[in-house]
């Protein structure tokens, strides 16, 4: 295999894929802190034996997403996190990990500091008329949509009982959804859009249990105020390889959540 990520032309330029995420930096930023374990693979006598992938990047199997925060603490000596930054003990487990030492004490130093939880606002709210939780929260709307068909058996005969859906998305400010879903929320097709307070379209659940989804809203003091839903697609267009009885029972709900 060729040495594409140390070439003639650009010898100092490396190209990583990271838990199949791509980035390009330089040797010199690897090796930055020679005693961290980035410094250690990258040196001049270890980093012919890395692995590749088929592309010829070095692979690293760890956390994508993540690795953006460790190389740029490795650019630029210093942590910088967006704002309502919510994985924090994940990174912490990255920099370990990588051996940063400076990036685990600044982790540990600058964890934010939460509001004392407010007791009485653990019932359900579904009036929209009713004041909100006295919880100090910021207000705001997200939207819960999932299309769905059931499961079809012998004979053609439809499982109404097994619902089947494909992905749920989430619509809102990029900040709440962080807040209510956390770590499952998953945003690889909205990375680096901007800052926390844009809106997003783009975010949708690493799970499928819209349940699960919606007993996180109620977890954060949302309540339901409105939904609509489309009717089957009994003589919609059918797309290539799906079941023909399933594509007729297909359909689309929406669910929009508030909080005062």
């Amino acid at each position: 295999m060729s040495d594409k990520t140390n070439s003639v032309d650009h010898p100092g330029i490396v190209e990583l894929n990271v838990g199949g995420v791509f980035y390009t930096t330089t040797l010199s930023t690897l090796q930055k802190d020679p005693g961290c374990l980035l410094g250690k693979m990258f040196s001049d006598a270890t980093r012919k034996n890395l692995l590749r992938d088929a592309k010829g990047k070095y692979f690293i199997d760890r956390d994508g997403v993540l690795f953006r925060y460790v190389l740029d603490y490795l650019r630029n000596l210093t942590l910088v996190l967006p704002e309502n930054f919510h994985e924090r003990e994940r990174l912490k487990q990255e920099a370990e990990h990588f051996e940063l030492t400076e990036l685990v004490k600044n982790l540990n130093i600058n964890q934010p500091k939460h509001a004392a939880p407010i007791s009485g606002s653990t019932h359900v709210m579904l009036n929209p008329n009713l004041p909100g939780p006295a919880s100090g929260r910021t207000p705001g709307v997200i939207i819960v949509g999932y299309r769905g068909t059931f499961a079809f058996g012998r004979d053609g005969l439809a499982d109404v009982k097994f619902r089947k859906l494909s992905r749920i998305i989430i619509c809102g400010r990029v900040s709440l959804c962080r807040e209510v879903f956390e770590d499952t929320l998953n945003e690889s097709r909205d990375p680096d859009r901007g800052g926390t307070d844009r809106y997003t379209v783009r975010f949708f659940l690493k799970h499928t249990f819209i349940e699960q989804a919606m007993d996180m809203l109620m977890d954060k003091d949302f309540y339901l105020v409105g939904s609509c839903g489309s009717g089957t697609n009994s003589c919609g267009e059918i797309k290539p390889g799906l079941d023909i009885e399933e594509a007729k029972w297909q359909h689309y709900n929406e669910f929009v959540f508030a909080r005062k």
